[in-house]
């Protein structure tokens, strides 16, 4: 029986749990592509890389903006075919997939930030309500194999998808920039990640289904009685003062985290290219071979977090999911920072294993933890609220991190990624203050 609801929910099969999840493998090839190739594109098209964070506040703004509105209204949605949270899958997935064939079309700056912004909002529209779809579906003895199984394939999607160019330019495709303009590998990337994304969350739309509210009358009755767009903004912005205690405590730890994931995402580009490649150039051959390698490297991390997924929450029965966050937390931080001391790029492919192992864990143990905490009729909502408290650190670091290069590390961007270890490990430290309201997780999976 499910603890918040009082109401029994089916245990699921592993393939259940597969189709429900199968959806966020798609939806990672879009993350992937944006996080690996942004800097790279933004770069090609003229930016210059004190300013690459600013550009990239286009991205958590509008997750800022998006995430709490959708989950407020995939709370108060219930179709009797579609259910209440695939309408927003497949919406966010038809809009992502033209986005991502748009990207690297972008024929100027600010058309590729436009496009971000574009991106950036139709991915959040198909993953929020994805992390409300575990709190829906999964009884609390299911919910950390149920975001496990999210993690696989956000790790399984970043893999292929961050190995795109390489793979596209061992495929004979040119990965040189023609008077200024995105090499083929990128685009031809960006192409398939678009189709991918389609196809991976049309597939969970069709094969999963949702449990209806567990009163259908009162549902109506509420949502009849919350109309009006007075009464939504109040709900939407009235929640921060109903937070529990936990989400409050989360959402601490989620500040530092993402300012380190926002830094690696942002930087790591120029800074191989700088202390690896030894070249600032954009257009020069050497920092386009970087940007390639970044993928090679990115998809290291998340091929551990893939393989993570299923072994975090087994450490985390023995121990305890803040535990294992903790570990996996300071690991991740001290991996970032090291990048700093690596001139070889054969190297470069140890740090991004502890990266991996956090990464693994960042996608599982707080939603975990938090899903425990909250009221089931909200789950939505409070899942997208959530999300403030990772995009207002990457808010934070668009405007801070571009001046904090500039003037303190002078211009060299890896220490700017040893600055995101440092946060990381500070997020560490934090974790050990959370109260997981389910204490040890000893339910199997």
């Amino acid at each position: 029986m499910d603890m918040q609801t009082g109401v029994l929910k089916p245990r699921l099969s592993f393939w259940q749990l597969w189709n429900m999840s199968f959806g966020f493998f798609g939806i990672q090839f879009g993350f992937a592509l944006q996080n690996a190739n942004t800097s790279r594109i933004f770069s090609t098209l003229g930016a210059n890389p004190d300013d690459l964070a600013l550009f990239w506040l286009a991205a958590p703004v509008t997750g800022l903006l998006v995430q709490p509105i959708i989950g407020y209204l995939s709370d108060n949605t219930w179709h009797a075919k579609w259910g209440r949270r695939r309408p927003f899958f497949f919406i966010g997935a038809v809009l992502a997939a033209i986005a991502l064939f748009l990207m690297p079309n972008s024929a100027a700056l600010w058309m590729a930030v436009a496009v971000l912004w574009l991106m950036d909002a139709a991915i959040n529209i198909s993953m929020e309500p994805f992390r409300a779809f575990v709190g829906d579906k999964l009884d609390t003895s299911q919910q950390t194999a149920g975001y496990a199984m999210q993690t696989f394939f956000i790790g399984c999607g970043a893999v292929i998808a961050s190995l795109l160019p390489t793979i596209f330019e061992a495929m004979g495709v040119s990965n040189a920039t023609v008077n200024g303009s995105i090499p083929d590998t990128v685009r031809y990337s960006f192409y398939a990640g678009g189709a991918v994304f389609f196809l991976a969350v049309t597939w969970t739309v069709l094969t999963a289904d949702e449990l209806p509210p567990p009163d259908l009358d009162s549902f109506r009755k509420e949502r009849q009685q919350s109309r009006g767009l007075g009464k939504a903004v109040a709900e939407i912005f009235g929640g921060f003062a109903k937070m529990p205690p936990t989400m409050v405590q989360l959402a601490f730890v989620q500040f530092f985290t993402w300012i380190a994931l926002f830094s690696m995402w942002i930087y790591t580009g120029s800074a191989i290219a700088d202390n690896v490649y030894g070249t600032t150039d954009a257009q020069s051959t050497a920092y386009q071979d970087a940007g390639s390698y970044v993928g090679i490297m990115f998809a290291v991390y998340s091929g551990v977090s893939a393989l993570a997924a299923f072994i975090l929450p087994v450490f985390a029965r023995a121990t305890s999911r803040k535990i294992v966050h903790a570990v996996c937390l300071a690991i991740g931080g001290l991996s970032l920072g090291s990048i700093f001391l690596i001139h070889d790029k054969q190297a470069l492919m140890i740090p991004m294993i502890g990266v991996g192992l956090a990464w693994a864990s960042i996608l599982t143990m707080p939603y975990a933890i938090l899903a425990g905490s909250l009221p089931a009729k909200r789950m939505g909502y409070f899942m997208g609220l959530f999300n403030f408290f990772v995009v207002i650190p990457q808010i934070v670091s668009g405007l801070l991190l571009g001046f904090i290069t500039k003037h303190f590390f002078a211009g060299h961007t890896v220490k700017t990624l040893m600055l995101g270890g440092a946060c990381m490990v500070i997020a560490a430290v934090l974790t050990l203050f959370v109260t997981d309201k389910a204490g040890p997780v000893k339910a199997k999976a």
